[in-house]
């Protein structure tokens, strides 16, 4: 429950109990109610059940995706050989450089119940633009997962929330916090914010909202810590911080505590997989949302990693019946774990690694998350992967791998993309690199890289 009694919502006039809802409603909380069962069952009993989900979507892959077909060949594999113990492992990942070329990647039919379908572009950390089709199952999924989510951490529904996104592009207040808690209580106000604003402005209008639970990058949170400390503002009215998208740092848990007295709440999710892991309530780590997705961390030579072990994560989405996402090198890398403490018989990662963004700075000291302008990068230019790296307050290199070289004009085009994405004029010049950026420290090549030391800049 994420809320009493009185805030639960009836969508059948004149009955408030028991409550009754309809439609979308309807849809996710039963779909809720089955987390709530399938996460006790035992480890086994959750990998069979997902190999089964597998042999299904592969069969509809293999007739509908020939992309797929042709990688289930080369392999030499049935979609039935997949739900045998092992068989996934035999199969080839997918790269996102296949993704990304796209052809023949997209099933060319989906079952009815399962649309429409959404188109999701995302740049992914690594800098590589992708294109994805998600289904209204994937959406359902994802609904339910968001559920699955406030009621592990006990989060309030009727609790303020102030909720960070790129898809944010301003600062607005709304009535409540949308679906999919909205189609199930009666919410607190929501305040969205955008990711590229101010550290200084983002304090002033939290503490004039004064939110309950805080949704934020966790290098939005740092740099949001670092000003409560110059400033000496408080955020008393904080219940819950949850992180997103990026890697969480120990040191920022600390940091947390030590400022919030709160335990730092986070999840790991995808634009194209939505949510892979949420962190458990009860323990150290994450769980992996095994009902929706199977994910595997693998090693250098493609072998399963130990707990404790460090490698590389693919995710098989199990209900993308419109790209076939199974074996999905998704770029990032993570820490296997055992079974957790807590009982859940859920697969558990102990940490996700390398997913930071740095923050850009700008001349007047002004730092942000920004919202570099991928979207458009395609649309100019034949661009495979980039990386920005700001060298000093005025200088912005763009490194590129690119199938062609590029023509003056689409230079000059990609250079404003990336100034409008920026937020400000940097002079940015182009360094040119063949197949693949060198990764950074965390094992991943960052999309965003800010030479600049923050803490020689005056506020």
């Amino acid at each position: 429950m994420t809320g009493p009694i009185e805030n639960w919502r009836s969508d059948l006039a004149g009955v408030l109990w028991p409550p009754v809802l309809e439609g979308t409603g309807a849809l996710v909380l039963a779909a809720v109610a089955r987390l709530a069962e399938t996460q006790w069952l035992p480890p086994a009993d959750i990998a069979h059940q997902q190999r089964r989900q597998l042999a299904v979507l592969a069969d509809h892959c293999a007739r509908h995706s020939p992309n797929f077909a042709t990688r289930l060949s080369q392999a030499e594999l049935t979609p039935a050989d997949l739900a045998q113990p092992g068989g996934l492992e035999r199969l080839a990942p997918l790269t996102r450089r296949a993704l990304q070329a796209g052809s023949g990647v997209f099933c060319s039919d989906i079952p009815p119940s399962h649309r429409p379908v959404a188109i999701n572009q995302t740049s992914g950390s690594t800098g590589e633009p992708v294109v994805v089709r998600r289904t209204a199952l994937n959406h359902l999924g994802s609904m339910a997962v968001t559920v699955r989510d406030h009621q592990w951490q006990k989060r309030d529904a009727g609790l303020r929330l102030a909720a960070m996104s790129a898809h944010n592009h301003a600062v607005k207040q709304v009535p409540d916090w949308g679906p999919p808690l909205g189609l199930l209580y009666r919410t607190g106000p929501a305040l969205l914010l955008p990711s590229a604003i101010d550290v200084g402005e983002l304090l002033t209008i939290l503490t004039r909202f004064d939110p309950q639970i805080l949704v934020i990058y966790p290098s939005m949170l740092t740099a949001l810590i670092g000003e409560i400390e110059r400033s000496g503002t408080r955020l008393d009215g904080l219940r819950h911080l949850r992180c997103m998208s990026e890697m969480v740092h120990p040191e920022l848990r600390a940091r947390n505590k030590a400022m919030f007295g709160l335990d730092l709440e986070d999840a790991y999710s995808s634009e194209e997989c939505g949510f892979i892991a949420l962190q458990c309530p009860d323990g150290e780590g994450y769980h992996v949302m095994a009902e929706t997705h199977l994910v595997e961390i693998v090693d250098g030579t493609g072998r399963p990693c130990a707990p404790g072990e460090t490698g590389r994560v693919l995710v098989t989405d199990l209900h993308n019946f419109a790209t076939p996402l199974i074996r999905y090198d998704i770029g990032d890398y993570a820490v296997a774990g055992g079974v957790c403490p807590c009982g859940r018989g859920l697969p558990r990662i102990d940490r996700i690694m390398g997913r930071e963004r740095n923050l850009i700075c700008l001349p007047d000291g002004t730092r942000y998350w920004p919202l570099v302008g991928y979207t458009r990068y395609r649309a100019i230019a034949p661009v495979q992967q980039y990386q920005l790296v700001q060298h000093d307050l005025h200088r912005v290199e763009a490194r590129l791998v690119v199938e062609r070289p590029l023509t003056g004009a689409e230079e000059a085009a990609l250079a404003e993309a990336i100034q409008g994405g920026l937020g400000y004029p940097f002079a940015i010049s182009f360094s040119y690199h063949r197949d693949r950026l060198t990764a950074g420290p965390s094992g991943k090549s960052e999309e965003l890289v800010s030479l600049v030391d923050p803490t020689h800049l005056s506020h």
